[in-house]
């Protein structure tokens, strides 16, 4: 199980590592506005995945029938249905996202980008049902090569065009490879079935996820989007590239998470699981996805600084006093995913919709503080604290809900609350404390993150536990 845990973690962090040298490499090779019009396409590939977030991955995972072939094949007959169909979206949505955005003349790029959720529909699933078996080896490759790829084209796409172009067609060829690499390592041959009956199932399960993806579109993107309409291009590249530097890693390690608790809590709930293990699992999922923004708001504190001037620069100098705030944000967000994960187990995929509307609250506050000539720190701290209340409501939901006990959150939280606290008082801390201001809060977050450790009892235990049950016999041998 230790050896699927570090597989899964180095999959999905060399994936996101060779997707965020991408984007540096790229910052570096074009103009800062150029980069800013790149940053939409992120956007537009956000609604892409807003519009298609149906979690039909995750359903052959959490359902009892995902080793069934036939119920297989009808789930990726629905993914292209559904893929086809986003597609042509996006391709009407082209000019009019490219207006709203004040660069019209790249609407074409966004015709092109409808290709992509075309070239996603046609991944095949063994992907994600081998995940039922603790196997990730397939889901690592997929990711890896496929950004692998996309970094390598930079160079001669960036000797042929040297601007925006060259982030769209590097996401072109790594859609394109992420489906053909699906079918090369995929262990059943690959067919499809359309199933209405299954598909009212699915929609039964996914309308949740997909409600929350539009909810997820505007948590992720409704601030850049507002900055970028309301401040410019350059000034969303700043923006954009502040949470490049803080999302990837909680990114990284929040899909980690999903990808190996969720079949573990999935087999634990249900029947004939052994009583208690769910509530063990939910526990230490809880837990971990603490630990993940924790980490994250200290490595950026310790590493933030000269992090920003060797890889980009003083062309993102501008960056630097919004640093650690946006690394708070997005530790905040990925407390959420503990949660989230733990509902999706026991079929309660509406808890991270709920959760998430409270964020999406904030977003109006921000555009009309914005609008009456408001900093981008104010909407920072506006975000922050939509996501405060998100997290809350994420807890409360999983204790009333799913009857899961809070007490295992309560210290950790408290330690991760005040190493949050910590991380932006350094205006103050210099004020009080003079020229070692620094020094002094490095040693208070550490001595913080320690006792927050040290107070994850049951993450600890499933760390120390010798021998796990796998959640379901093992297929046949690949």
């Amino acid at each position: 199980m230790l050896r699927s845990a570090l597989l899964i973690v180095s999959g999905n962090a060399t994936t996101s590592l060779l997707l965020f040298a991408r984007n540096l490499i790229i910052a570096h090779l074009i103009p800062v506005s150029d980069y800013g019009i790149a940053a939409t396409f992120a956007i537009a590939m956000a609604v892409v995945e807003m519009m298609s977030a149906l979690g039909l991955q995750q359903q052959i995972v959490q359902s009892k029938d995902g080793d069934d072939p036939r119920f297989q094949a009808a789930l990726q007959g629905f993914q292209v249905l559904r893929g086809v169909i986003t597609g042509g979206i996006l391709f009407l949505l082209a000019g009019p996202i490219a207006a709203f955005m004040l660069v019209p003349q790249v609407a074409w790029a966004y015709q092109v980008m409808a290709l992509v959720p075309v070239l996603h529909a046609l991944t095949h699933f063994d992907t994600f049902r081998m995940n039922r078996h603790m196997k990730f080896w397939r889901m690592a490759m997929t990711g890896v090569i496929p950004a692998l790829a996309s970094v390598l084209v930079i160079w001669p796409l960036s000797h042929w065009f040297g601007d925006y172009r060259v982030m769209l067609y590097s996401i072109i060829v790594q859609a394109a490879l992420i489906m053909v690499i699906s079918h090369l390592v995929a262990q059943r041959r690959y067919w499809l079935v359309l199933d209405r009956a299954l598909m009212a199932q699915s929609l039964a399960f996914g309308w949740p996820l997909l409600v929350n993806g539009v909810l997820l579109f505007a948590v992720f993107n409704g601030d850049k989007v507002i900055v970028g309409r309301e401040l410019g291009m350059e000034t969303l590249a700043i923006f954009a590239m502040g949470f490049t530097l803080t999302l990837t890693p909680t990114l990284v390690m929040a899909k980690s998470v999903q990808n190996f608790f969720l079949p573990l809590l999935s087999a634990a709930a249900r029947e004939g699981a052994p009583a208690g293990r769910f509530d063990q699992l939910a526990a230490a999922t809880l837990q971990v996805a603490i630990l993940n923004g924790s980490l994250m708001v200290l490595v950026i504190f310790l590493i933030g600084d000269p992090l920003v001037h060797g890889l980009l620069g003083t062309k993102y100098a501008a960056l630097l006093p919004l640093l650690e705030l946006l690394a708070v944000q997005q530790s905040l967000r990925v407390f959420k995913t503990g949660g989230a994960v733990v509902a999706l187990a026991r079929g309660k995929s509406g808890n991270a919709m709920i959760a998430n509307l409270f964020r999406l609250i904030t977003l109006p506050i921000a555009w009309v503080v914005l609008l009456q000539g408001g900093s981008l720190v104010t909407t920072i701290w506006i975000a922050i604290a939509g996501e405060i209340m998100g997290y809350v409501a994420s807890l409360m939901l999983v204790h009333f809900r799913l009857g899961i006990a809070l007490r295992p959150v309560a210290l950790p939280l408290l330690t991760a609350a005040a190493l949050l606290a910590v991380s932006v008082s350094g205006p103050t801390a210099q004020t009080l404390i003079g020229a070692s201001w620094h020094l002094w809060l490095i040693g208070i977050m550490l001595v913080l993150f320690v006792l927050e450790l040290a107070s994850m009892t049951a993450l600890r235990r499933f760390v120390t536990r010798r021998k796990s049950k796998r959640p379901n016999a093992p297929p046949p041998e690949d």
